[in-house]
């Protein structure tokens, strides 16, 4: 397919990158107001533009992973120059009627969020989508599949989403920090402590996709009585390990819906 990225920062350059490495037959255009960071994408093939125009006619799929301030002005630039077209939009807090009137009836809505580690194919990407647009939005659907996970979700949910699997990102590496200086405190260097601890919680997420269980399933397996990993657990939960990561992700989705 023709996917056309308009916003070069982060989101839009994991995306890119994450095309060009897990799916295949693909061209891929992506544009920012400064190209200087991101030129080097030219050298997987990736066309890079300032102009938010700039092969846009032929896309398949548009991707907007732009800032909520910028979507009027951008709208504005490219509607005169497409039609037909579907429209994925990653941006935090545009609801899918929202744009569905920005672009009016002739192009389609869908809304996406994915996540940074969809550059090494490994994001999940929650989408949403009106049931008039369910056919084009397989092919959104079967995109970011490739890019990692990609569940449907009622749109109602797609603020929660954003908290659970892009800002959870976040969460996810403050674990990762916490568990390198704990190993530091016990005797690694830190570079032995961050990679035992970042493939220890690699593992620990692939048993949970493999074996679709409930995580307690698996943590009784490396609990014994009187053991080692019991006692650390228990003395987890009395400083409120779970409590806190509970109360942090309610805090985030708070933020976003003001």
């Amino acid at each position: 397919m023709k996917v056309h990225i308009i916003g070069g920062g982060n989101l839009g350059v994991s995306i890119a990158l994450g095309l060009t490495r897990f799916s295949k037959d693909n061209q891929i255009t992506i544009t920012r107001r400064n190209t200087t960071s991101i030129l080097h994408l030219e050298e997987l093939g990736v066309t890079v533009s300032t102009d938010n125009k700039h092969n846009i006619q032929e896309a398949d799929i548009i991707i907007l992973t732009i800032k909520p301030y910028q979507v009027s002005i951008v709208l504005a630039e490219i509607l005169p120059v497409i039609s037909n077209k579907v429209i994925a939009s990653a941006i935090s807090g545009l609801s899918i009627e929202a744009l569905q009137n920005k672009i009016g009836d002739t192009h389609h809505a869908i809304r996406i969020m994915p996540n940074i580690a969809a550059q090494f194919g490994a994001s999940a990407t929650c989408i949403a989508f009106n049931e008039k647009d369910k056919d084009k939005a397989q092919n959104v659907v079967a995109l970011f599949q490739e890019l990692g996970t990609a569940p449907i979700i009622d749109e109602k949910l797609m603020d929660a989403a954003t908290v659970l699997a892009a800002s959870g990102t976040a969460f996810a590496l403050r674990y990762i920090r916490a568990s390198m200086q704990a190993g530091i405190e016990i005797g690694f260097d830190w570079k032995t402590a961050l990679a035992i601890s970042a493939q220890t919680v690699k593992g620990a997420a692939e048993m949970i996709m493999e074996e679709n269980v409930h995580p307690e399933q698996l943590i009784d397996r490396v609990t014994t009585p009187q053991g080692c990993t019991i006692a650390g657990l228990n003395e987890m939960e009395m400083h409120g390990f779970s409590s806190s990561l509970i109360r942090g992700i309610k805090t985030s989705l708070k933020q976003i819906k003001g």
